[in-house]
């Protein structure tokens, strides 16, 4: 067997574009080759992105491209345009697009991932051209595509539903976390907090800055209880789109140094974050997976996050779960969270049993069976 993967989407900086689906992506780069090597594997990546970065294999070729990728605009032109002739030359059994989109004139068969459908559930939180080529190629995508790999049954439900394919050419398979994620001990945890001037207790959330994410109904609840709560909130997250009127309110809610904003948080780093924190919120109204929520369990950290869409599906009942659209609830939880004890040591506990059922391993075994299956 013979499969390309277009790992263009993998950044080869840091910042917000490295996390989510690039995140996906790099995982099947390293994964599938290492799992398979009797078959032959080509990855075609974005400027930057070097043998190292992805554990390349003997059985792997890899192709940098010669546009800047790491851009939207460059990666749409690679993907309709020089895609379907560097596979005519590369001449694979099966290409994996891990992002929506595939090749429209690919000249071998296609799978691709839809990690969610936001963008048709939510269209006024994106950008206008950014949803209007996400709905259109999407669309086009997962109907021309050979097969459709679905990151939770709650987006297999959104393809069947939003875009009309057929369940059978679906197929679920979630997200992983790494298979040797470090807990960090309470020595390393103090020198962090020391090293970063956080206090003893803090509430932690950790996403993209965009309005799905609901960042702003977080504050509003988080603004309702502080007294109650006493605590300082902090939102680590890369700034990703309309993201302005989060500090505007903010700013007209004179949160101030209540609330801190340390920016995007290099995935190394994130440990150190969900370890320190008294508790992780992540209130978002829609999210294909929503892999925060599961990291937070991993390292012990009460969960508090929303009912709708995949979350209850991913969290079971490991997690506080309110409705993201209303605020007092929100600010309810909040003040359950911190101020129950019994309450924090049951979620810890049953956290850490839940993420121990997301590894990547998992994800990338599945998927190859998938692939073999479709070759």
């Amino acid at each position: 067997m013979h499969v390309a993967i277009n790992a263009q989407i993998v950044s080869p900086v840091g910042g917000y574009r490295q996390a989510g689906v690039s995140g996906y992506a790099e995982q099947m780069a390293r994964r599938l080759p290492a799992l398979a090597p009797a078959d032959r594997w080509t990855i075609y990546a974005a400027p930057g992105i070097t043998p190292e970065r992805l554990a390349l294999q003997p059985n792997t070729r890899l192709h940098v491209s010669r546009l800047p990728t790491t851009k939207p605009i460059a990666r749409i032109w690679w993907e309709q345009l020089v895609a379907p002739v560097a596979l005519w030359r590369t001449r694979p059994d099966l290409l994996l697009c891990p992002l929506n989109v595939v090749p429209l004139w690919a000249p071998c068969p296609t799978v691709v991932t839809i990690h969610d459908l936001a963008f048709l559930r939510y269209p006024e939180y994106f950008p206008p051209a950014k949803q209007r080529y996400l709905a259109a190629f999407t669309r086009l995508s997962a109907h021309r595509a050979r097969h459709i790999i679905t990151v939770t049954e709650a987006t297999k439900r959104d393809v069947v539903q939003l875009l009309g394919v057929p369940a059978t050419k679906i197929t679920a398979i979630i997200n992983g976390l790494p298979d040797d994620l470090p807990l960090p001990s309470q020595a390393e945890i103090a020198a962090f907090r020391r090293r970063v001037q956080l206090p003893e207790r803090f509430l932690l959330f950790v996403g993209t800055l965009e309005p799905r994410k609901n960042i702003g109904a977080l504050l509003q609840a988080y603004h309702q209880v502080r007294a109650e709560v006493d605590m300082p909130l902090v939102v680590v997250g890369g700034k990703g789109w309309m993201y302005a009127p989060i500090f505007a309110l903010h700013a007209a809610l004179g949160l101030g140094d209540r609330v801190l904003f340390p920016g995007f948080v290099a995935p190394a780093d994130l440990a150190l974050w969900y370890s320190a924190a008294t508790a992780f919120v992540y209130p978002s109204l829609y999210e294909g997976l929503g892999l925060p929520p599961i990291e937070a369990m991993h390292y012990g950290t009460p969960v508090v996050t929303s009912n709708v869409s995949s979350l209850p599906e991913v969290v079971g009942d490991a997690a506080l779960t309110v409705d993201p659209n209303d605020v007092a609830a929100l600010a309810a939880a909040l003040v359950r969270v911190t101020q129950d004890a019994p309450l924090r040591e049951e979620l810890q506990r049953r956290g850490r049993a839940h993420a121990a059922q997301f590894r990547w391993h998992r994800t990338a075994e599945r998927t190859l069976a998938l692939l073999r299956s479709l070759a």
